[in-house]
């Protein structure tokens, strides 16, 4: 009999979830004095009585002098373990698991947050020189001590009641920045070929195993890809897996992109474009891939063809014109932009029985998410594109993943597990975020201050609102960001690729 979504999924740690669908890490934003409080106790508690087998925080930050966000969690000493433990406790009441996403940002601290900008090396993130700061590249024993205080806040996790943890190495934050050849420019045996720019995600897992025990879940979040020339790719990207299945990681999430380049909110779902193609769809089988996902003899879908693609439907261009062609198109030197394997064949398992551009649009990392799983066992969780139980059965049936991730589905309907777990047709809805001025709409850390407002009003107590203007997200971003977003809004010759 196929797996689905509703099977329990035993981890190699032995500890067992008890379904197949999670709550990936969002940023909440929500902390008081970088502690949790009432607002996150509430949403957590939401998310709980929804039946998710899994639970995954938001960024809880190992340094409180060095934040991603003002309202970061901060967990570093055992003084407020009571705060957390009230958290976790609200959080699983209900049988699901939580577990902490543990995280540091490096270089993408923003400078008016955070004292000092540190990173493997100083080069500055390509998002504003006011806004992030060139960093100070970490002397050995810097990066030594951050071992520690990543395994510190794992025992302290673990202390507070949490059920699991999670290693942060995506979305360009520091692990990520480690694993990237963009921004890891080192020559000793911290940077140089993947056997050393993964040294530091693998010296963390071993120091967290030795404070956690070896039954406690500890599971790394990594990019399929960066997403920009010359970054980290898949084929780096498999040799971290293999590592980490070979250290004892019980759980490895997939997802993608960084702050320059933010595939993980959707806004690149088809990956590898080819920069100066003059088609709305590249030229390197993505079509193949999208056609067989839809079931049907058009190469693109005729409805929800600018979802796919994250483009303004009324633009002439196939590519927006803020540099985002050279984000998209970092594979346009390789012959081929997506694995040749049967991930297509999972999307249209899926799409017999949904409309054609709705298969097209869902889990965009599976055909990554199916390489991977050709060179490990261990458990995969697959976030980014889901949103009916459809396609996310047919993932899980076909063997490649073994947990769907659900985020900012979750932001809109913080239940809608129960809905996915009864009912094979359910889908999630979820509308683009457009304030309808192109050169806005363009950054991906405007879904992120548009969630957090909605994460906002479920941690009050209130519905989430889909006829929530996303302008209202834009003062929500702060100085933190402003003048970063400024620098991308008129500066139109914008070069993300390093």
């Amino acid at each position: 009999m196929n797996t689905h979504i509703n099977a329990a999924l035993q981890l190699p740690c032995g500890v067992t979830l008890k379904n197949r669908l999670a709550k990936s890490a969002m940023s909440e934003n929500l902390a008081v004095e970088n502690l949790p409080a009432e607002k996150l106790f509430r949403l957590y508690e939401t998310w709980g009585a929804g039946e998710l087998g899994l639970i995954v925080t938001g960024n809880i930050m190992i340094d409180g002098n060095e934040l991603g966000e003002p309202n970061n969690v901060v967990l570093e000493d055992a003084t407020h373990l009571d705060a957390f433990r009230t958290w976790t406790s609200g959080a699983k009441k209900h049988g699901s698991q939580i577990w902490a996403q543990i995280n540091h940002p490096g270089r993408q601290a923003p400078a008016a947050i955070s004292r000092e900008t540190v990173a493997p090396s100083a080069i500055q993130l390509k998002m504003g020189s006011l806004a992030f700061r060139t960093p100070r590249e970490l002397t050995d024993a810097e990066i030594h001590a951050l071992v520690a205080k990543y395994a510190r806040t794992a025992a302290l996790c673990k202390e507070a009641g949490f059920d699991g943890v999670q290693i942060h190495g995506a979305h360009g934050y520091l692990v990520s920045q480690f694993l990237s050849p963009l921004a890891n420019r080192r020559s000793d045996r911290w940077g140089g070929v993947i056997a050393n720019r993964m040294r530091f995600v693998q010296e963390i897992v071993r120091a967290m195993r030795a404070q956690v025990g070896k039954n406690f879940p500890i599971s790394v979040k990594i990019n399929s890809a960066d997403f920009q020339r010359g970054g980290f790719a898949e084929d780096d990207a498999v040799e971290v897996v293999k590592m980490l299945e070979r250290e004892g990681v019980d759980l490895i999430e997939i997802s993608g992109g960084t702050y320059e380049s933010a595939a993980m909110t959707g806004r690149q779902e088809v990956l590898g474009f080819a920069a100066d193609t003059k088609s709305s769809l590249p030229q390197t089988g993505a079509q193949d891939v999208l056609k067989s996902a839809a079931g049907t003899k058009s190469s693109l879908p005729q409805t929800g063809a600018k979802d796919v693609l994250g483009f303004a439907a009324d633009t002439k261009s196939s590519l927006p014109q803020t540099g985002a062609k050279d984000v998209l198109g970092f594979a346009a030197d390789t012959k081929s932009s997506l694995p040749q394997t049967g991930a297509q064949d999972v999307l249209k398992s899926a799409a017999g029985t949904m409309p054609s551009s709705t298969a097209a649009r869902e889990a965009y990392f599976l055909p990554f998410a199916e390489k991977i799983r050709q060179s490990i066992k261990i458990p995969l969780m697959l976030t980014g594109g889901f949103r009916s139980a459809q396609a996310m059965n047919a993932a899980i049936a076909s063997g490649t993943i073994d947990i769907v991730g659900l985020a900012r589905p979750l932001a809109m309907e913080p239940h809608l597990a129960r809905r996915l777990l009864t009912d094979t047709n359910a889908q999630a809805t979820l509308k683009p975020v457009k304030t309808g001025i192109a050169a806005i709409d363009r950054l991906g850390v405007l879904e992120i201050g548009y969630f957090s407002l909605q994460l906002k009003r479920l941690g009050e107590g209130k519905d989430a609102d889909p006829k929530l203007s996303p302008l209202l997200a834009i003062p929500l971003l702060g100085l933190n960001y402003s003048s970063g977003i400024l620098s991308r809004l008129f500066r139109r010759d914008t070069q993300f690729s390093g």
